[in-house]
């Protein structure tokens, strides 16, 4: 039996995905290199990170006006990525902070522009009415944790906001 992974962080993967990444791991596609070690600016490795974009926007229905970056590393360090790429110092993001990992954002951000908290819902069992929230009227952006792991609280709609969530 195949022990599965169900805790926050790593995902469990169906085993022909696994088998194939294993079957391509010294050769990916008769390159005879690794899809981890031919360059990124490679024409074979276009066409995948292309067709991987094509396959997410697909799947989760992006629209053409949003980006979709694929961006190395784990959420902890995208809450120093968010805020660097979204705004710049002199701005301000709005925070919604359900959670231990909205706390962690928020304090992350604030070593990078200003914070603006427009909710801290402690005892972090449930989201706030979205009426509630005290947005601002320039934010750069809006941070959300839809799947707050550690509390268990886990947001079903997004809030409206001027700023992109």
């Amino acid at each position: 039996m195949r022990i599965i992974n169900f805790s926050a962080g790593p995902a469990a993967l169906p085993e022909a995905v696994l088998q194939q990444a294993q079957a391509e791991l010294l050769d990916w596609q008769g390159s005879g290199a690794s899809v981890m070690e031919i360059s990124h600016r490679d024409a074979d490795f276009i066409a995948l990170a292309d067709q991987a974009e094509a396959d997410l926007r697909d799947l989760m229905a992006i629209p053409s006006g949003y980006q979709v970056l694929f961006l190395q590393g784990g959420a902890t360090q995208h809450f120093a990525q968010i805020p660097m790429n979204l705004a710049t110092p002199e701005q301000s993001a709005d925070y919604l902070i359900t959670g231990a990992w909205g706390q962690k954002a928020s304090k992350e951000a604030a070593s990078l522009l200003k914070v603006n908290i427009a909710a801290d819902v402690q005892p972090y069992t449930d989201v706030p009415a979205f009426s509630d929230l005290k947005l601002s009227d320039n934010a750069a952006f809006l941070h959300i944790t839809p799947n707050e792991t550690i509390h268990g609280v886990e947001m079903f709609q997004l809030p409206k906001s001027n700023a992109p969530i």
